[in-house]
C-alpha cells in the first residue's frame, strides 16, 4: 500500500464506517460456544419487502454478520471470507424480531462451513429467553423462516485492517450489542443503487464505506440486495424468497454492477439468474447469483388485515 491509500493491484484502500447501511438492525448477538453464535435483530417497516415480510437481502445480511462469529472463534489466527452462501425460506418471517441461530458445520485447512436457521421470534425480545426456546423447540417459540449454509474461505489475517481489533474466540457467553444509529431509506433506497435496465435488471451500486466490509469490498448482504433488487426490477410483481450467491472476487473499484437472465418463468414464480461485475475494472466477475421469486400471498391469506 503506497502513501495514497493505493494497493500493489491498482486498487483503492477503503476502510468500512461505523455508520453502515445496516446500523439500524438493532443487532444483539452471543457467541454461546465457540462452534454456536445466536443473534436478535429488529425488523421495522424499513427493512420489509413490498409483500411485508423481512426482506431476502436483510435476512441474506443478518446470516452472513452472525455465522461469520463461529467461523472466526475456530479458525485461531485466520481471518475468513464469505465465499458461497445459500437461504431458502420456508415461510414469510413478518412479526418480529429476527433471531438466528449459528452453528459451525466443519471446519478444514482451506474452508469452513456454519449452518443458520433463521427464526420468526413473534415478539420476544429477551436473548435468554430466546435461545432457551430455540434449544425447547416447540410450538409455542420461534417459528422457523428459512435455512441457510455459509461456506467461507480461510485467508491470512493481515488481509482485514484493524483484524486484531475482532476477536470472537474471546467472546464465549459475552452478549455483544450493536449501539442503534438510525439510517434514512427503506433497506432498498438506503443503498442508493441505481437503476440502468429494469428490464435486464441493470443496476449499480458504489463502493463506499457504506457498504464496505473490514477488507474493503462491497458486503456480501449488500451484494445480495443488488442482486435481488435486480430480480425485483424484473419481475415486479413478486417477491424474492431464496437466493444461492457464489463470490468469486472482491470489488476494487466498482461500482457493482448486475445482470439478470431469467432462467425459467411459471405461473406463480420466476426463477433469475443475476451476475455481479466489477464495472470499474473490466467487469470483472464478483459473484454468480441465482434468485427465486415467488407471487406474493394476499393480506388474508398472509393472516394480515385488509388495508
Amino acid at each position: 500500500m503506497n502513501e495514497n491509500g493505493i494497493s500493489s493491484d491498482g486498487s483503492s484502500l477503503l476502510v468500512m464506517s461505523q455508520h453502515t447501511f445496516s446500523s439500524d438492525f438493532g443487532l444483539l448477538s452471543r457467541l454461546v460456544t465457540k462452534e454456536r453464535a445466536v443473534m436478535r435483530s429488529v425488523l421495522t417497516d424499513k427493512l420489509r419487502s413490498d409483500a411485508g415480510s423481512a426482506s431476502l437481502g436483510v435476512l441474506t445480511t443478518l446470516v452472513d454478520i452472525v455465522t461469520s462469529s463461529p467461523a472466526l472463534a475456530a479458525c485461531g489466527q485466520d481471518w475468513v471470507a464469505t465465499q458461497d452462501l445459500t437461504l431458502h425460506a420456508t415461510g414469510p418471517l413478518t412479526e418480529g424480531p429476527v433471531v438466528i441461530d449459528a452453528r459451525l458445520v466443519r471446519i478444514g485447512k482451506k474452508m469452513i462451513h456454519v449452518s443458520a436457521d433463521v427464526y420468526d421470534a413473534r415478539g420476544t425480545t429477551d436473548l435468554d429467553e430466546l435461545i432457551t426456546a430455540l434449544d425447547a423447540g416447540g410450538e409455542d417459540g420461534p417459528v422457523l423462516a428459512a435455512r441457510a449454509l455459509v461456506t467461507f474461505a480461510r485467508l491470512p489475517r493481515v488481509a482485514a485492517p484493524r483484524a486484531d481489533e475482532y476477536t470472537p474466540g474471546e467472546w464465549v457467553g459475552v452478549d455483544r450489542e450493536y449501539p442503534v444509529v438510525p439510517v434514512d431509506g427503506t433497506i432498498y433506497s438506503r443503498l442508493g443503487m441505481r437503476i440502468v435496465d429494469p428490464d435486464e435488471g441493470v443496476l449499480e451500486l458504489d463502493r463506499t464505506p457504506f457498504v464496505a466490509n473490514m477488507i474493503g469490498t462491497i458486503q456480501g448482504g449488500a451484494q445480495a440486495l443488488l442482486a435481488e433488487s435486480a430480480a425485483h426490477a424484473m419481475r415486479p410483481d413478486l417477491v424474492a424468497t431464496d437466493i444461492q450467491m457464489h463470490f468469486l472476487s472482491q470489488v476494487r473499484v466498482g461500482p457493482a454492477r448486475s445482470y439478470g437472465t431469467v432462467v425459467r418463468d411459471g405461473d406463480d414464480h420466476s426463477v433469475i439468474s443475476i451476475r455481479l461485475v466489477d464495472a470499474g475494472a473490466d467487469d470483472q466477475l464478483l459473484a454468480l447469483t441465482t434468485v427465486t421469486l415467488q407471487r406474493p400471498p394476499t393480506r388474508a391469506e398472509s393472516g394480515q388485515p385488509e388495508l
